[in-house]
């Protein structure tokens, strides 16, 4: 019995000027010619962009013909604006979401009428049934909120059995921490696809702004290496390109299902790693 074709995705943040709706419509014309199985939009932290997010999917859906996947997240919202924005998603032919608990916004005490992810995903399937295809969160390296490892896979298998259809995790540089929790999953009957995150490495100071507030472990060779190349792009963007490139190799040679790329609205580092896969670019 062969494997199934890896799933290969790209992930975009809506912008918010007209500069960067531009920089935006280039990078997904030059990333849809790799023809993804999809695409995603992020949602902002308590829903704040809400709006951009749908205009966000619905116009790169209708650009590219390629499905988009709007984020979802229940923190700060209440079960008539979700259905509201179903609703909307349904009319514009949208079949595919990230369902997500989401960043509580700065200030803000009560998440809303929605607590955690698992009950987001069972309201949208009480909603819509079958319509959509529905992505939920993983954390190989553990969600930083969870008090324990095994509180947190018993996170992740509730909002399973609320009904996702398969996972994309956070991004790591360690493969043994994936394998491990795909293997935790298979034991606990977990059995859906979950896709490893890429993150490329272009910006130290970035990536360790990023790290440092998702909990994602940057292995420490890795750091001491981009910290001695100080302001020099060029050779961050190449040792990155390499560890990356190596990190994605190892990840499809022993059975991950796909890669699914941060893209941070940039076609180019990730076209690299593609490059260096050796996929197919037609």
């Amino acid at each position: 019995m062969t494997s199934p074709a890896p799933i290969f995705s790209f992930e975009f943040f809506p912008p918010k000027t007209l500069e960067g709706k531009e920089k935006l419509r280039s990078t997904q014309t030059k990333l849809a010619r790799l023809k993804p199985r999809f695409f995603s939009v992020t949602f902002g932290a308590g829903g704040s962009t809400r709006d951009h997010t749908f205009e966000t999917v619905t116009a790169i859906q209708q650009a590219t013909g390629i499905e988009t996947a709007p984020h979802i997240s229940c923190i700060c919202s209440t079960r008539e604006n979700i259905a509201e924005m179903l609703a909307n998603y349904i009319s514009n032919d949208i079949r595919h979401i990230v369902a997500l608990r989401g960043d509580m916004p700065s200030g803000m005490v009560e998440a809303g009428e929605f607590r955690y992810a698992n009950e987001l995903v069972e309201f949208i399937r009480e909603e819509t049934g079958d319509h959509f295809h529905i992505e939920v969160a993983a954390y190989p390296e553990y969600h930083p909120q969870a008090s324990s490892p095994d509180r947190d896979l018993a996170n992740f298998k509730r909002k399973v059995v609320a009904g996702a259809n398969s996972a994309i995790t956070q991004y790591f540089y360690n493969t043994d921490a994936y394998f491990h929790f795909v293997e935790r999953c298979e034991k606990a009957g977990i059995g859906i696809p979950i896709v490893p995150g890429i993150m490329p490495i272009t910006n130290y100071h970035q990536l360790a702004r990023f790290s440092d507030a998702c909990g994602a472990e940057i292995p420490r060779w890795i750091r001491k290496r981009l910290a001695v190349y100080g302001e020099d792009t060029n050779s961050i963007r190449a040792f990155g390109d390499e560890v990356v490139t190596g990190l994605c190799e190892k990840l499809l040679a022993q059975g991950a299902p796909g890669l699914h790329f941060y893209t941070l609205n940039r076609a180019s580092p990730s076209v690299a790693i593609w490059k260096n896969l050796g996929l197919s670019t037609e």
